[in-house]
């Protein structure tokens, strides 16, 4: 590649090219589709609240049912044309819900059915998205490659979530959802033509793959320790940015206006990390993750302690750089780390504990705020974040792994380095070699906790572009 960057590697890609336009305009409509949902089906006959609160239920549940039988399907198929299907399934979904809310004939089984859809569309596209790049970038241009991802969806959600409500206010909420059903068909006739090469099949049952995906998944001590710990901090992240935080912030903050700043510094923060990310080279990518994890605890601290509002908004707005920083390592080590043939179903795995811990933080957050007051419940999210951080750093191969050419030589080096080490930020050039061996790991043990990541990214520091799940499709 000569003294060509990463970053302008894969922007001459023009397979890369489509995969970032078609992800990019995907999501734009899923920020029209998120605000645009909620006051369709409000507005639909014989809509109540409960009937709001079950079709999103109903949507959220098919990605939580399907994600591991859609990590097989992402390792036996053509990756990029699961995602055509599933975009083509999103669009016949929204557009459904589009042409009801618009015609007024919007029986409750019809909008359930095509809320399924949706969620389905979702579970057979994460998957699938955290799979292709390595099938066409190279391993030194996976973290560039991500990071340039990240900085447009985030662009394009904020962007989404702006316009949306202007456009369900002036045209309806069923011109809101028809452009998000025309998003997805968009972004599916982007991917088809990308035409990658196809790959060899797998042979064996579907049983067996999920098996042999798990084997993947739990001898890696770094990932299932990193996976554990997300699952930890997404519940206090979660309890934070949907309960917590309002409930704080309509209490000491000014209320819905404080909120939205708070909101928006985040949002902000999550654009600039995506950028920080193009640049930053981690010697060992997974100890430099977990580390900037705890920066997700200073909005929880500020707002326990009642700090003024400009310093919310600045933990708020660091915690959402630190978010697709750690997104963006993530995904590319584990891009990198393991093999293509398994990459969908390891990714399954990872996904699937952040979609059923989720909800835990909650369903928790309301019942804990009245019974310690909201302040004690914010700073025991922090402490959550804290210890969580400080166990996964025990693992020795959270602390060693470092990434080399090839993936596969690699060595768990003993001695530890000066954090400020750990995550350089300068101009873009060519991965340094460092001296290649075997590693190490130590026997992984089974564990039943997993938490992702974005989605293609890592869920631990969710932005607000990936705290729901039916922003997926």
């Amino acid at each position: 590649m000569g003294d060509v960057s990463p970053t302008t590697g894969v922007l001459r890609d023009r397979r890369f090219l489509r995969l970032a336009a078609a992800r990019t305009i995907s999501t734009l409509g899923s920020g029209f589709g998120r605000v645009a949902l909620a006051f369709a089906i409000l507005a639909m006959p014989g809509a109540t609240p409960a009937r709001l609160s079950l079709v999103l239920a109903v949507q959220a549940l098919p990605a939580l049912v399907f994600i591991l039988a859609a990590g097989v399907i992402g390792d036996r198929f053509s990756r990029y044309r699961l995602i055509v299907g599933a975009e083509l399934l999103a669009a016949v979904a929204w557009g459904a819900l589009a042409a009801m809310q618009l015609t007024g004939w919007a029986p409750l089984p019809a909008i359930l059915v095509a809320a399924a859809l949706s969620g389905l569309a979702g579970a057979l596209l994460m998957p699938a998205l955290s799979g292709v790049l390595p099938e066409f970038v190279a391993p030194e241009q996976l973290q560039a490659a991500n990071a340039v991802l990240r900085v447009g969806q985030n662009v394009a959600m904020v962007l989404g979530l702006a316009l949306s409500g202007v456009t369900a206010a002036v045209f309806g909420p069923g011109w809101a959802l028809a452009a998000n059903a025309a998003s997805f068909v968009l972004s599916a006739v982007l991917v088809l033509g990308m035409k990658l090469p196809s790959r060899a099949p797998l042979h064996g049952s579907a049983l067996s793959d999920l098996r042999h995906g798990w084997r993947e998944f739990s001898s890696r001590q770094w990932l299932w320790v990193v996976v554990v710990q997300g699952a930890f901090v997404l519940a206090a992240m979660m309890a934070t940015l949907g309960v917590l935080g309002p409930l704080r912030a309509r209490d000491q903050l000014g209320g819905a206006r404080g909120w939205a700043l708070l909101v928006a510094a985040q949002a902000a923060g999550s654009i600039l990390g995506a950028v920080v990310a193009t640049r930053v080279r981690a010697r060992r990518p997974i100890l430099a993750t977990v580390l900037v994890t705890l920066v997700s605890a200073l909005p929880m601290a500020s707002l326990g302690f009642g700090a003024p509002l400009w310093v919310s908004a600045g933990a708020m707005f660091l915690c959402g750089v630190a978010a697709d920083v750690c997104a963006v390592l993530w995904v590319s080590t584990i891009q990198r780390e393991v093999p293509m043939e398994a990459m969908s179903r390891v990714s399954a795995y990872d996904l699937f504990g952040s979609l059923a811990f989720a909800p835990l933080g909650l369903l928790v957050a309301g019942p804990l705020a009245t019974a310690i007051k909201t302040a004690h419940a914010l700073e025991l999210c922090a402490g959550m974040v804290v210890l969580a951080t400080l166990a996964a750093l025990c693992s020795p191969s959270v602390r060693r792994l470092t990434l080399t050419e090839p993936a596969s030589e690699r060595v768990d080096e003993p001695a530890a380095e000066p954090v400020a080490q750990l995550l350089v930020v300068e101009p873009a050039a060519e991965p340094v070699e460092e001296p290649a061996a075997l590693a190490a790991e130590e026997p992984a043990a089974v564990v039943a906790e997993e938490s992702a990541a974005t989605a293609p990214a890592k869920a631990v520091l969710p932005a607000p572009a990936d705290t729901g799940v039916a922003q997926a499709v």
